[in-house]
């Protein structure tokens, strides 16, 4: 059976008991405060569990997306290195939410596997919970029981809390799970050796498949546990060490889910998978790495320094580092392989397919980038191993390589080591610790449990009123980077949460006799959260919420700006263009978007006229909820890497010109927006441009100030008729002045070069010229030492000189006297002047230079320079 075949017949099986089969969540989360991606198919069910939300079906079954790379769940460093660990893998999932338990999970799983898959039992083996003390929890007897019904009790194991007691994170729905091993060693092995010895043992061949997680407790911020509203089932089943235990391989990689593309790169790098183990490796993580990197992107995530996209990021500089090192391509691979990974997942999940162009674009331009990177990196690391004496790199070098170069620390360790250097691996983990120290202090958000003063939902009716009788529902304590804040849910508010680009409500909470201010309003996962600075007396009571209308209202026009601004770069642009992003506020717009050249002032005032336009005709905001089906039938436009319900909300301004998806909120006519202007455009990444506007009072608050520069500038120069040219002419004046400048600099250095020539003095066999001078910079001071080279022969030149309160050194060496003394300038200045100076410096063996904080020992520089001849 192919990979396609195992898949369909899992959800065709679940589908047979009642399940209904839905989409995958997108991989990369966007309202959960405690992770960063979806890193198991219950993620988007964690509402369910917790009694948040009503599930529209009591029991479901999908494929999901998940990503292992961070947090508990972080496998990244054991991909490649064996054979089924993965960074992107499906979870093949089925869900009950309050329906069935243990006894239809277990069945059912036990059906599938060795009636449908044909799974022979005698190599299943399975595990239940075998209780806690500390915990105060007991064996999973019920489990057992069940199990019994359909396996010997010998293949029956019990596991620890570790292995069997499943938990999402530090807190959150959890419970007891029932995991089942497979053993896929020859008939030989397994007489030679009982499996039952090596499940949970990291053994190759006996190995994990599915996990049947009872969910029943909802863990707390002071680690106990609470019961859940309702008892759920939540399995997980990784389709690629299914399809590899169906397939009869004895690796994930062997699959056809990875061959595809271990073998369309064997072609870019002339390599063959399965002839050493080194290139074996390079290519697992090729094959692994690209699809998380793919589908990371193609849900939204584009690589960055900071958050998820560093995650990415790293992922892919990962995947560059194996081929640049073990495979000897020097050129970039990973986008090559896009189009393939994209084709074979076409009818799965086929966000990927309609963006290969966008994503492969991406790609290439993350590992030019990191190539080159590795290049510069390369040649810092012979500089640094040039300037080693001792053997040993230091920790902090090797972090600084890392930290600032983006020089990976076991590259560092590789080239040191075919160098015969070794580095110092503590100083740098030292190093590293500090680093990330420093990070998550700026980071950390600590929350409290949420204290729960009635059971009840949390809708939001905002896009009617503005002003509300409400209650709270529930609160908690939350503190980031030292600060006390709290969050507030309520049964039903005006306040938009932040979504879709448009941020969050302000304005006030009125309880009785107390004004509680909302600064922010977030969602977190389906909760509509309040942040305000303090609680009020009586919490318990009715409030009334109302939202800053002021700021909705400027929010509203420039986020129905934004819809006029994306149907506008389509028609200019081109059909390509899709969102990748943005940010709509009271003060302006902010739109990402997929394009992969500059676009012109020409382009920009075409955009800008045609949104201009549409708020003349002032078209009516028409706005429909309907089926999902039948919205995208009407070619409403969705955003990749949005999770969209069965009904969505359809936003139509002109059914010819923008049909949106869309959940913010919106003007009545698009004439209220008053005006639309541009006022930025840039790069964000690659293939992603950015351009920036605003609209209304904001708009002409703009064009004023705007205007008003204008008037300045014409005051400052008397008035000219035509301003454009009198500013070309002051531009082309100063350049002709800094030209004539710079002739005259080099001359008066020159001058002051000559000046030297005499004051060299003999010292043991080499002239030798020490002097303390005076010029405006270092790059001057280098300049005139370089000036001396041809107007001295067999010498050594140390030139000092203050500079802002600072000291400034620079060592110039006749080649020949550096081979006859051993000295190199780049040397004494890492030796013997860089302490002096309380700084540092380098260059070549014949010309360095160095500054540091203390001017003071300058003519002790010179004596020390003097002394080593």
């Amino acid at each position: 059976m192919t990979a396609s075949e195992i898949r369909k017949q899992f959800l065709e099986f679940f589908q047979s008991k009642g399940h209904q089969v839905v989409p995958s969540a997108p991989i990369v989360l966007k309202n959960d405060p405690t992770l960063l991606f979806t890193n198991a198919g219950m993620n988007q069910f964690k509402d369910y569990f917790l009694g948040n939300k009503v599930p529209q079906y009591k029991r479901v079954t999908d494929t999901q997306k998940c990503l292992r790379v961070s947090g508990k769940h972080n496998d990244l460093e054991e991909v490649g290195i064996d054979t089924y660990h993965h960074t992107m893998f499906e979870m093949l999932g089925n869900w009950s939410f309050g329906d069935y338990f243990k006894k239809e999970a277990i069945a059912w799983s036990w059906e599938l596997l060795t009636e449908v898959y044909k799974i022979p039992g005698d190599r299943l083996y399975v595990t239940i919970f075998e209780g806690d003390a500390a915990e105060k929890l007991d064996k999973d007897q019920e489990a057992f029981d069940y199990w019994k019904q359909h396996i010997d009790e010998k293949r029956i194991l019990m596991g620890n809390k570790k292995d069997n007691f499943w938990e999402m994170g530090e807190t959150g729905p959890c419970g007891p799970c029932s995991e089942i091993h497979v053993d896929c060693r020859t008939d030989a092995e397994r007489a030679a050796v009982d499996g039952a010895s090596l499940v949970n043992k990291d053994h190759p061949q006996v190995i994990e498949i599915w996990n049947n997680v009872f969910m029943q407790f909802n863990r707390m911020k002071d680690k106990s546990l609470q019961p859940l509203p309702a008892k759920h089932v939540d399995t997980g089943m990784g389709l690629e060490r299914l399809v590899r235990v169906l397939q009869g391989k004895q690796s994930n990689y062997d699959t056809d889910l990875f061959q595809t593309l271990i073998k369309a790169a064997e072609k870019y790098c002339h390599k063959k998978y399965g002839q050493a183990e080194k290139t074996d490796i390079a290519f697992r993580v090729i094959a692994d790495h690209i699809r998380a990197i793919c589908f990371t992107i193609a849900d939204g995530q584009l690589p960055s320094n900071t958050g998820a996209g560093y995650v990415v990021r790293r992922i892919l500089r990962r995947a560059v580092r194996y081929y640049f090192s073990f495979l000897d391509v020097k050129e970039p691979l990973l986008h090559e392989l896009v189009p393939v990974l994209a084709k074979q997942f076409e009818e799965v999940f086929p966000e990927l397919f309609e963006q290969a162009d966008f994503v492969k674009k991406v790609v290439y331009e993350e590992e030019n980038s990191f190539l080159r990177t590795l290049e510069s990196g390369i040649r810092r690391m012979e500089e640094v191993m040039a300037n080693t004496t001792d053997k040993i790199i230091e920790g902090r070098t090797a972090f600084e390589l890392y930290d600032t170069f983006g020089f990976p620390y076991d590259l560092t360790t590789l080239i040191a080591t075919e160098n015969g250097l070794k580095v110092d691996e503590l100083g740098f983990e030292a190093a590293l610790k500090e680093q990330k120290d420093r990070s998550r202090a700026a980071t950390e958000l600590d929350m409290g449990d949420w204290q729960v003063l009635q059971d009840a939902g949390s809708s939001f009716i905002g896009y009617e009123q503005l002003t509300s009788p409400a209650q709270v529902t529930k609160y908690r304590t939350i503190k980031a980077k030292g600060k006390e804040q709290y969050q507030v849910v309520l049964n039903h508010t005006p306040f938009y949460a932040e979504s879709g680009g448009q941020v969050g409500d302000t304005g006030v909470l009125h309880f009785e006799g107390e004004d509680i201010y909302v600064t922010d309003t977030k969602k977190e996962n389906d909760l509509i959260v309040h942040f305000v600075n303090k609680l009020p007396q009586a919490i318990e009571g009715e409030l009334i919420a109302e939202v800053d209308a002021g700021k909705r209202k400027s929010t509203a026009m420039h986020h129905s700006a934004t819809h006029l601004l994306h149907a506008a770069l389509r028609q200019v642009l081109g059909t390509h263009v899709a969102q990748k992003g943005s940010l709509v506020h009271a003060e302006g717009l902010r739109f990402d978007f997929s394009h992969f050249a500059k676009v012109t002032d020409e382009e920009l005032a075409q955009i800008e006229a045609i949104v201009n336009e549409k708020i003349r005709e002032n078209i009516p905001v028409v706005i429909t909820e309907m089926p999902k089906d039948e919205a995208l039938k009407l070619g409403a436009m969705a955003l990749f890497g949005e999770k969209y319900g069965d009904f969505v909300r359809v936003v139509v301004m002109d059914h010819n010109y923008s049909v949106e998806l869309c959940g913010g909120t919106h003007v009545g006519h698009t004439g209220e927006l008053g005006m639309f202007k541009f006022t930025g455009e840039s790069a964000v990444a690659a293939g992603v441009r950015r351009v920036e506007a605003v609209t209304g009072e904001v708009a002409e608050h703009y064009i004023n100030s705007q205007l008003q520069h204008v008037k300045d500038v014409k005051i400052l120069l008397k008035n000219p008729k035509d301003l454009v040219k009198t500013v070309e002419q002051l531009v082309a004046d100063k350049a002709k002045l800094e030209k004539e400048l710079a002739v005259l600099e080099q001359q008066q250095l020159q001058q002051v070069a000559a000046s030297l020539v005499n004051k060299a003095i003999p010292v043991n066999g080499v002239n030798f010229l020490g002097a303390n001078i005076d010029v405006n910079s270092g790059d001057a001071l280098k300049q005139v030492a370089f000036s001396l080279k041809p107007l001295l022969e067999n010498y050594l030149v140390v030139l000092t000189a203050t500079v802002g309160n600072k000291a400034q050194v620079a060592i110039l060496i006749d080649e020949k006297v550096s081979e006859s003394k051993q000295l190199e300038a780049n040397k004494i200045i890492k030796e013997h002047i860089s302490s002096l100076i309380k700084g540092g410096g380098g260059g070549q063996k014949t010309l360095a230079t160095a500054g540091g904080q203390d001017s003071s020992q300058l003519d002790a520089v010179i004596e020390k320079v003097k002394s080593l001849l």
